[in-house]
């Protein structure tokens, strides 16, 4: 079995951080307090909302779930795993438009995991990962049972 929490990135808190001063700016000139106080609360909203939001990647002998997706491992092909530039190709000029996509802003890495249900539409998944090889080597091993 694998679990992988998709936390956000690290730097995440500091860029939603500019909500403060951006808050300020808008409200300082009918009250500068009350901008601070507004700017911080923005600020909490966006942090509440982004870790309320963690999802993760579960592979099961059975299920391969991502977020709220799930499939049978009894449907899953072929799988790879990317990161670096060919993560970015992944992304950009090899993906296909039927393909079911999830990025997160957690890293780099990619695992395409080819779909064998012929009633199924969508050629592939194609999902965020911080640890690629290890989420690839999990839904061939759950693939084999």
């Amino acid at each position: 079995m694998y679990r992988e929490r998709l936390w956000p990135s690290k730097w995440l808190p500091l860029i939603w951080f500019f909500f403060v001063p951006l808050v300020w700016l808008i409200v300082a000139p009918f009250n500068s307090i009350l901008g601070v106080v507004l700017g911080v609360i923005v600020y909490a909203i966006a942090l509440l909302i982004t870790y309320a939001r963690v999802g993760e990647a579960v592979v099961t002998s059975e299920d391969f779930i991502y977020d709220r997706a799930r499939i049978e491992t009894k449907f899953i092909g072929s799988v790879s795993a990317f990161s670096g530039d060919p993560a970015l190709e992944q992304r950009r000029t090899k993906l296909d438009a039927r393909a079911w996509t999830k990025f997160h802003s957690i890293g780099s890495g990619l695992v395409r995991i080819e779909i064998s249900d012929p009633e199924d539409p969508t050629p592939y998944w194609l999902v965020s990962t911080r640890k690629p090889n290890e989420l690839a080597a999990a839904l061939r091993n759950a693939r084999a049972n």
